[in-house]
């Protein structure tokens, strides 16, 4: 290498050059574009002599040729392992292990493995909780909230961070108005459950052709909606449901999801449907959703179902009897680690054949094909260029908060006490547990959001705020904090009262008993309002219904507006929603 005596710079001779510049192309392209972090090995690596020439990794061939050719190139031990969702890597193939778990149910979401935040994505839009979404009745707005998830969820996988699987969304029926869960649902009505399904499913999968922009997942089949209730728990619970109810009812959804939406993935319950586990239900399995709706995708089960049927419901007397039962039934994926555990033996004895295995693998792996996880060089592929700059941009969260906005429910005005004018009511006093609320705005299966505006912050954009609690948090056991609120609400030219649950109250894994406010939440209410000066709004915070004719039939609360949980810009749409920028759905 010779020297530039004058620069100090390096000259480098042609070869030296040709050298180097291969080297740093090389480089690049084992660097992600987005995060400058080394970006996991993929699949069909064009730089992988090993493979290049197989035919599971000819993009140009038909996808079930492809998909034959790589179960044709597994041992058994090696399909087994590709049965749970943390797959394992076949390396001889240069297949990489997969996560298959990973959560959308309003904004890509940390609650399973197969995503994580921290660098180049600190956070994703989190959009309101579904029941509140929902309420707005609008299915182009469902359908744009999926397309934006799933923009941020390929720049999330582009950037090594999160998986192309969601499952995501839950459409299961909320019956029952004291089930934790009911949050997730779009709500009681099998249609607008069903269209929301649809709507949602394809905003999140795209519309080119067979392909697929992230895989979704419609859940928990089926007649689900207890978790933990009165002494029995979902995986002890026996639902005994009619023929005609199954069909009118709890699958109209589902059916929609699959027939309608061309979700890529339906999954099973814990709970046995008239003594019989869904997961281990040919009828409900096989028949139909694959037979009768024609899935074009995989059956998962909840996570630890299988296992939960052998060792909890004890429907079969071995092991390997519940992984043969599972997969003869049609099942293809297993939250958990059973199938992995005992299929095997399972094979050995004669409860299964190797056949079997083979269709289940068929079906994962071509919804993997179809995601382009065998065409090579990920950048190269539709949405291969989307990175951090797409992830919580003004555009999605201008979105969020129109989400919210358009999911606020006027339950009562009573002579058009609102809006609010911010020029009469100069000085506004907040109350409430949830009146400066952020994370319990986004409710359950969220992830990390862009960032939040409490009720309070979204007031304190039109007038001046007087804050007081009133209760510690929501459970409202004391008293302690009244004296405070109740001389807020005295002060100011009207008051604002924001009630309700969070995630305390009601949750997965956590029913409710009553639907009355919690604690002393009612009395709170009532005294603020006797002691306010001005017009009192209450504004409910909730995913579950809850039972407020107290202030229904209190004269002195001139409106109630229900905001579910609305996410994270769900401060701002309160508030805009009170002083008339935009008005709320009406009851």
């Amino acid at each position: 290498m010779q020297t530039n005596k004058t620069n100090e710079i390096p000259i480098m001779s042609a070869q030296s050059n040709h050298c180097f510049s291969l080297l740093f192309v090389l480089s690049l392209l084992s660097v992600s574009p987005f995060t400058g972090e080394s970006r996991p090995p993929f699949a069909c690596d064009p730089r992988n002599g090993v493979t290049r020439n197989m035919v599971f990794c000819k993009a140009n061939h038909p996808i079930h040729v492809r998909v034959s050719d790589l179960i044709g190139r597994l041992t058994l031990p090696e399909k087994i392992r590709l049965l749970v969702n943390n797959a394992a890597p076949v390396p001889r193939l240069g297949i990489n292990g997969y996560e298959w778990w990973s959560e959308a149910l309003h904004g890509v979401s940390n609650v399973g493995p197969g995503t994580r935040f921290g660098g180049a994505f600190p956070g994703a839009t989190s959009f309101p909780q579904v029941i509140t979404t929902a309420a707005s009745f609008n299915a182009s707005l469902w359908e744009e909230i999926g397309r934006v998830v799933s923009d941020e969820a390929r720049a999330m996988y582009n950037g090594g961070v999160a998986g192309l699987t969601y499952w995501s969304p839950n459409v299961n029926i909320f019956r029952d108005p004291r089930w934790g869960r009911g949050q997730e649902t779009p709500g009681e009505d099998p249609v607008v459950a069903g269209k929301y399904a649809a709507s949602y499913v394809r905003g999140l999968q795209g519309n080119v052709g067979n392909r697929l922009k992230v895989a979704a997942c419609c859940k928990h089949y089926t007649a689900y909606d207890l978790d933990n209730w009165n002494g029995v728990d979902r995986y002890h619970f026996n639902a005994r449901v009619s023929k005609q109810d199954l069909e009118d009812t709890f699958d109209v959804p589902f059916k929609m999801c699959v027939m309608e939406g061309h979700v890529a993935s339906v999954m099973c319950s814990y709970n046995q449907v008239n003594g019989k586990p869904t997961c281990a239900d040919s009828d409900l399995l096989r028949n139909t959703i694959r037979g009768q709706w024609r899935l074009n995708g995989y059956i998962v089960s909840d996570c630890d179902s299988v296992g939960v049927y052998y060792d909890t419901q004890h429907y079969t007397s071995t092991p390997e009897e519940a992984a043969a039962d599972a997969i003869k039934a049609g099942l293809d994926l297993d939250c958990g680690a059973f199938l992995a555990e005992h299929t095997e033996v399972a094979v050995q004895r004669g409860l299964l054949r190797e056949p079997d295995v083979n269709l289940a693998l068929a079906n994962t792996i071509t919804v993997q094909m179809r995601l382009g996880m065998f065409d090579g060089e990920p950048s190269a592929q539709p949405y291969g260029r989307l990175g951090p700059n797409d992830v919580c941009t003004p555009a999605h969260q201008e979105l969020a908060l129109q989400a919210a906005r358009q999911g606020i429910v006027l339950l009562q005005n009573r002579e058009h006490s609102l809006p609010l004018s911010n020029t009469r009511y100069r000085t506004v006093a907040v109350v409430g547990p949830n009146s400066d609320a952020t994370i319990t705005m986004i409710g359950n299966y969220a992830g990390v959001a862009c960032g939040y505006t409490s009720p309070l912050q979204g007031i304190g954009r039109y007038v001046r705020t007087i804050h007081q609690p009133g209760c510690v948090d929501v459970a409202c056991i004391g008293n302690q904090l009244f004296g405070a609120a109740i001389g807020a609400a005295q002060q100011a030219d009207a008051t604002v009262l924001i009630m309700g649950l969070d995630q305390s109250i009601e949750a997965e894994f956590k029913d409710r008993v009553g639907l009355l406010l919690p604690g002393r939440q009612q009395e709170l209410v009532s005294r603020v309002a006797l002691a306010s000066r001005g017009p009192t709004i209450l504004v409910l915070m909730s995913g579950g219904p809850v039972d407020v004719s107290f202030a229904k039939n209190d004269p002195r609360i001139a409106a109630i507006l229900w905001a579910g949980y609305p996410g994270q810009a769900g401060g701002t749409a309160i508030a805009d929603v009170l002083f008339g920028r935009t008005n709320p759905v009406s009851a």
